[in-house]
């Protein structure tokens, strides 16, 4: 699911802000690799971002939107219920019951 762009990139940011390490290896990426992918540097490095955030979200089992969401929520609270009405708004798109969505993605959340 799409993030909002900017919320999305504050999220790409404070990701990006606690890892040290990843933005120096972001930093330092060879400009031909780009040129061999037909990308400009910066979109090398972003992409090569974007993979490393879609990484971590997996890592966490989160979806790439629920880690855009948790980085930028003001309170794991808040963080809960926009998750929850995210997940709501998708079973309701796909047409699934909502106990069939929450186990077919492992999650617990309460009707």
């Amino acid at each position: 699911m799409p993030a909002h762009a900017p919320h999305h990139q504050l999220a790409l940011d404070r990701f990006l802000a606690a890892r040290p390490d990843l933005r120096e290896s972001l930093d330092k990426l060879n400009p031909l690799e780009a040129q061999v992918k037909g990308e400009t540097p910066e979109q090398y490095r972003d992409e090569r971002l974007h993979e490393a955030f879609e990484a971590e979200a997996e890592r966490l089992g989160l979806f790439a939107w629920e880690l855009s969401l948790q980085l930028t929520a003001a309170s794991a609270e808040d963080f809960q219920a926009q998750r929850l009405e995210v997940h709501k708004e998708v079973a309701e798109m796909a047409g699934m019951d909502w106990a069939e969505y929450c186990q077919l993605h492992g999650l617990d959340f309460v009707r």
